[in-house]
Parts: structure tokens; C-alpha cells; sequence
């Protein structure tokens, strides 16, 4: 560890632990300002211990833990607002805000979510999962309290990376050129924007933040502004250009003060009195004010400090050695197959490219940056420009392949139809953690691709049963001759079985569904993760007498539809089952394409799917098993089916 961790002694040299006294800010603000390094100390000891033993976000919040505590110090929370960024950097403010005794329960199910959520407390001023929203919803905050004529502080803090994303600097522009009291802190982990820590960072910080300095600056430009126009503009002229002059030598925010904020720092962000310090004096000044902390991810651990990257999140580990538990050796995650067998398709296609929002290591891009650094690029949290970036390079016969997660593709929906389908561009779109994400919840379940997919015109919508049809999936959408984009889905889970590599994988014959059951009661149409679990709930059923017809429905759209007018044609009872949304999602589909048939003898039709709602965070098998997505679910819904369409025959 790079941080003493033992007990901290107060200045008798008894033994204190703070963190047993703060139930609240309250209890934080009571203390002196010299006894916060220990709180700082105690906070990070205790997110240590937690994520060793449950696993979870790690390094983001490690690195301000000095900024929480200093935020909560300076501020008055809960009335002044705090807007975090996604909850990366959030589970230090979980301790400080009443949850650390049930900060254990975080990512499982019924316990606390791994991001902000308004309904858990009032101190989550904003709810948030996906990058760079603090600034804009903290800018409505503050032009919601000046609208309704309140009087409390409203701060965003942005960091972790999202400074990358356009909606921050959307933020900026509307926010900046105005008069109303609004604070920006920008987290840079990165040390990308501005110098190393030093003295006259110091010095220029303590200036700009100095009542002194402020109030005098302030009367010089009232002054200024009072003297007669033929001397008094054109010493502010002189002036002006003097302050800018000096900005521009001194100042690392300029790009901030151009986009209308007057520029704080940069700051040590691991000094949590000095932090303490520039916010009580941040807090006086008017205006918007970007305050730049410069911290360490993953700092107090030192594996987290060598290698932020990988200690953003963990599984459990050993806090001694930095370790993870053991696992037993088993089959892999369906982003591993991915990133391996992208590596083959580029290796066979000098065409293919490969293309993330900063997300290497999810999405397993990164073993495809180093088998082809020059057709990889990582475009960083930006998932509209990774979309419309890709539909520029279809246009010059490159062929990318955009892998971003579920629910992040969503950020770029309208990217994917006025500058990929609307030009018929052939970009092919891998949705890594399809279905239900688990552990991260409702920000991260990618329950709505398969509406938003299917919504969009010329697109092709496919969905994998394995490891070995996602390749084949990819593969086919490499090579078809045919325009248009392609979306291939795959779940947070490890491959049903062993996958081989591309070249001994089966060609797919395009657009065909694979019947890999018959039975007469019931035909079952499986998507995706759904059909292994239809066969296992066939068998069960088998038992009981009920035969189970089951299709592999690999293509969403366009669809098969010899098979499926052969299975309305012959089955009394038909049973979409998909993970994602029933609304609008493929067995609405399938039912509209029913009608559509005029079928005198229409089967009875039910949709099995996550229902109208959002899913909260809990083990990937629990929350199948909630949503009846697992195999006794599926049972229970063919029975409950097959019984009524008996039913209905008797009468």
C-alpha cells in the first residue's frame, strides 16, 4: 500500500476512528480540517476492504477520495447540490453520505447500486450510469433554482475520462457565457490537460481564489466602468488586454476561460486541506468557476496506481497482495471469443477495422490492438462520433466494426440512422452485454437494442445462441455482399460451449432460422442467450407430455419467413422468447408479421422478454430468474400457453 494504513492518532495519541462517528456531512463538517487526512485515510482503507471481498468499481473513486472529502466539508449537503459523473467515483461518497454500514450490499441484488440513484438518497442529487452528464444536469439545477428564486450551491464534478464526450463541452458553451453561480470540478486523473502539480501552480491558484485579490479586482473594473468614456474605456481596453495577456502566459485553463469560466487551479487534488481551502473560497466568488483537480486513480493502492486501467473494477482480491481469488479454470467470456476471433476476421480481411468508445478492455478490442495497431482505434467516450466516424470509413470500402456496449449504442441512435442506414453504409455494430448486464443494473442492461435495432430500415439484426454463431454471425456480416449496416448481440456471460476458431466454425446460409427440435404443441422461438435455455426447457416438458418445436431465430431482420408461416401453420401455440424489451421488441414483431398472414386457424401467440420496466442490479441468474427468462420460466410460460390453446380446441 502507498498510504499508512494504520490506525490514526490524535494529537493526545489515543486512538480515534472517525469514520464511526460520520453517519451523515453533518457529522464530517464538525470536525477541524487538521483531522481530515485521517477521515481520508479511514475512507480509503474501507473502500479497500469492501471491493476486496465483493469486487467492484475501484481505482475512480480511490482517486478523489481527498475531493469527496473535502466537497462534503466545504459544501452544505444536501442542500447544496453535488452532481457526480456515471458512480465510478461515487462509492467514497456513499460511505460519507449515510450507506457505509450497507456499503457491503453494493452490486447484489436488493443491496446498493454501484451508481447514483435518486431514490437511495437525497445526497445522489442525480442519477447516473453513462459518462459525462454532470455538467448539463447541474446546469438545470442551477437555472432551476434561480428560476424558482432558491439560494444553494450546485456543483458538477466531471472526470474519469468523460471530458472526452461532446455533451461536456455542450454543457460548457451553454453554461459559460452567462452571470448565474454555477461550479464545474474536473477530475483530471489523466494529467492530460494541465502541468504537473508545483509552486506557482500553487501561487496562482491561491491568487485567483484570494478574497483579497477578488475584491480588489472587482473595484478596479467597477472603477473602470464609472470613469468618463474617453478615459475610462480606453484604460479598460489596456487593462483587458493586460489580464488576457497574462492569461495566456499563465493560465492552464484557457480553453475554460474562452468558453466563458473563470478558471481555478490546476490544484493537488490529493491535498485535502488545500481542496478544503479553494472550495470555501470557490464558494464566495460569482459566476460559472472550473475548479482543476489533478488526482491519481487508484491512489492508496499502489497496484491501482501502476495500472489504472485495469484497476478501474475487480473481482475479489486479496488487499495484501493485490491477488484475485481464485476461480475454477472454465469455458470464456463471450468478449474474449470476440476480441480473438476479430483478430482472425481482420487477419483473413485486410478491410476490416476495429473501432471502441474507450472501452478496450470490455469489449476485448484490446487484443486486437495488438495484433493490429494500425486498424484499431479507440475513439474514446464518444459513441456518436464512433458511429458516424465508422459510416465514413464504409464510404471508402473499409469495413468497421463498431464494438460498443448495449446500452451505450444508445447514446448513438441517431447517428446509427441518418449517417449509417439512411446511406445504406455497410458498418457492423458487436453490442457486447446484450440482455441483462448484472452487477452494474439498469444503466447497464442492454434491454432495448433489439426494438431500437429492428426500428431502423435496411438494417440486418442478428443474434447469436453461442460463442461459435456470434463468430459465424460476424463473419457472414464481413463478407455479404449486400449494403447496409449489421448489428450482432451477445450477452455479459461465458459461451455454453467451446468455440473453435473462425476457420473450423460452418458457414451460415443468410437469413435462415435452424429448427433444432420438433414437437407438436408448442413451437418455441428462441433469440439469442433464449435458445439453449428453450431446448432445456423442452426437455422438462418432454417429461410431461407437452412437445416443444424450438427454432433458432439467429436472424431477427430479415427474418425466416418460410419457417415461421411453417410453424404458425403447424403448431396451436407459439412462444417468442428474447432477452430484451416485449415492447416493440421481436415477438411484437413476429405477432404483427402473423397478422399480416390472415391465417384462418391463428395459433395462440405469447411473448416472453424483460417486461415494461427497468431491471435493478443483482447476479445475472437471479435477474433471468425474476424476469422468468430462465428454464423453469420458460416452463411455466409454455404450460400456462399450451393449456389455454387446449382449452380453447375443447370448446
Amino acid at each position: 500500500m502507498s498510504f499508512d494504513r494504520a490506525r490514526p492518532q490524535s494529537q493526545e495519541g489515543t486512538s480515534v476512528a472517525f469514520l464511526d462517528k460520520i453517519d451523515s456531512p453533518k457529522e464530517l463538517r464538525a470536525l477541524s480540517r487538521g483531522d481530515l487526512p485521517a477521515v481520508v485515510d479511514e475512507v480509503r482503507e474501507r473502500h479497500i476492504d469492501v471491493v476486496s471481498k465483493k469486487g467492484g468499481h475501484f481505482g475512480a473513486s480511490l482517486g478523489v477520495a481527498e475531493l469527496t472529502v473535502a466537497l462534503h466539508y466545504a459544501f452544505d449537503t444536501p442542500r447544496d447540490q453535488i452532481v457526480w459523473d456515471t458512480g465510478h467515483q461515487a462509492y467514497i461518497h456513499k460511505i460519507l453520505t449515510g450507506r457505509n454500514a450497507d456499503l457491503p450490499s453494493i452490486r447484489t441484488r436488493g443491496g446498493l447500486s454501484p451508481f447514483l440513484r435518486r431514490d437511495e438518497s437525497e445526497y445522489d442529487a442525480f442519477g447516473a450510469g453513462h459518462a459525462a452528464t454532470s455538467i448539463s444536469a447541474a446546469w438545470g439545477m442551477a437555472v432551476g433554482r434561480d428560476h424558482n428564486a432558491d439560494d444553494f450551491d450546485v456543483v458538477a464534478v466531471i472526470g474519469d475520462g468523460a471530458m472526452g464526450c461532446g455533451l461536456a463541452y455542450e454543457a460548457l458553451n451553454n453554461a459559460g457565457h452567462t452571470k448565474r453561480d454555477f461550479v464545474v470540478v474536473l477530475n483530471d486523473n489523466d494529467m492530460s490537460i494541465g502541468p504537473a502539480v508545483g509552486a506557482m501552480n500553487k501561487y496562482l491558484t491561491g491568487m485567483i481564489t484570494n478574497p483579497a485579490y477578488n475584491k480588489a479586482r472587482n473595484l478596479v473594473k467597477e472603477i473602470l466602468h464609472r470613469a468618463p468614456s474617453s478615459i475610462g474605456g480606453v484604460m479598460e481596453e489596456v487593462a483587458g488586454r493586460l489580464e488576457e495577456s497574462v492569461k495566456h502566459l499563465l493560465t492552464p485553463g484557457l480553453i475554460f476561460e474562452e468558453l466563458g469560466f473563470r478558471y481555478v487551479g490546476p490544484i493537488d487534488g490529493h491535498d485535502v486541506e488545500a481542496l478544503v481551502e479553494t472550495l470555501e473560497r470557490v464558494r464566495t466568488l460569482k459566476g460559472p468557476i472550473l475548479v482543476h483537480v489533478l488526482t491519481q486513480k487508484g491512489k492508496g493502492f499502489a497496484r491501482a496506481e501502476e495500472d489504472p486501467w485495469t484497476w478501474h473494477a475487480s473481482g475479489p482480491f486479496d488487499k495484501v497482495t493485490g491477488k484475485g481469488m481464485k476461480t475454477s479454470a472454465g469455458l470464456p467470456r463471450y468478449q474474449k471469443v470476440f476480441g480473438q476471433g476479430l483478430i482472425e476476421l481482420a487477419d483473413a480481411d485486410p478491410r476490416v477495422v476495429a473501432i471502441t468508445a474507450a472501452m478496450p478492455d470490455g469489449t476485448s478490442t484490446d487484443m486486437f490492438a495488438e495484433a493490429h495497431p494500425d486498424r484499431y482505434f479507440d475513439v474514446g467516450i464518444a459513441e456518436g462520433h464512433a458511429v458516424t466516424f465508422s459510416a465514413g470509413l464504409a464510404t471508402q470500402g473499409v469495413v468497421p466494426i463498431v464494438a460498443i456496449y448495449s446500452t451505450f449504442l444508445q447514446r448513438a441512435y441517431d447517428n446509427i440512422v441518418h449517417d449509417v442506414a439512411l446511406q445504406d453504409l455497410k458498418v457492423v455494430f458487436g453490442m457486447d452485454r446484450a440482455g441483462v448486464a448484472g452487477e452494474d443494473g439498469p444503466t447497464h442492461h442492454g434491454a432495448f437494442d433489439i426494438p431500437y435495432m429492428l426500428s431502423i430500415p435496411g438494417i440486418q439484426v442478428t443474434a447469436p445462441k453461442d460463442g461459435a454463431e456470434m463468430l459465424a454471425l460476424l463473419r457472414l456480416a464481413v463478407a455479404h455482399e449486400g449494403p447496409g449496416p449489421w448489428s450482432v448481440r451477445w450477452p455479459r456471460d461465458t459461451v455454453p460451449k467451446a468455440v473453435p476458431t473462425l476457420a473450423h466454425i460452418p458457414e451460415i446460409e443468410p437469413f435462415t432460422w435452424e429448427i433444432l427440435r420438433n414437437g407438436g404443441d408448442v413451437a418455441i422461438l428462441g433469440v439469442g442467450t433464449m435458445v439453449n435455455q428453450a431446448l432445456e426447457a423442452a426437455e422438462v416438458l418432454a417429461v410431461e407430455g407437452v412437445g416443444c418445436t424450438v427454432v433458432n431465430c439467429r436472424f431477427l431482420k430479415p427474418f425466416d419467413g418460410g419457417v415461421l408461416e411453417e410453424m404458425v401453420r403447424s403448431h396451436p401455440a407459439v412462444l417468442t422468447v428474447e432477452e430484451g424489451a416485449v415492447i416493440n421488441g421481436f415477438g411484437a414483431y413476429m405477432a404483427r408479421e402473423v397478422d399480416a398472414m390472415g391465417l384462418e386457424n391463428r395459433p395462440r401467440m405469447a411473448s416472453a422478454g424483460i417486461r415494461d420496466g427497468f431491471v435493478e442490479h443483482g447476479g445475472r441468474g437471479e435477474l433471468l430468474a425474476d424476469l422468468g427468462l430462465d428454464v423453469e420460466g420458460i416452463v411455466q410460460r409454455v404450460r400456462t400457453l399450451v393449456g389455454a390453446s387446449r382449452s380453447a380446441s375443447v370448446r
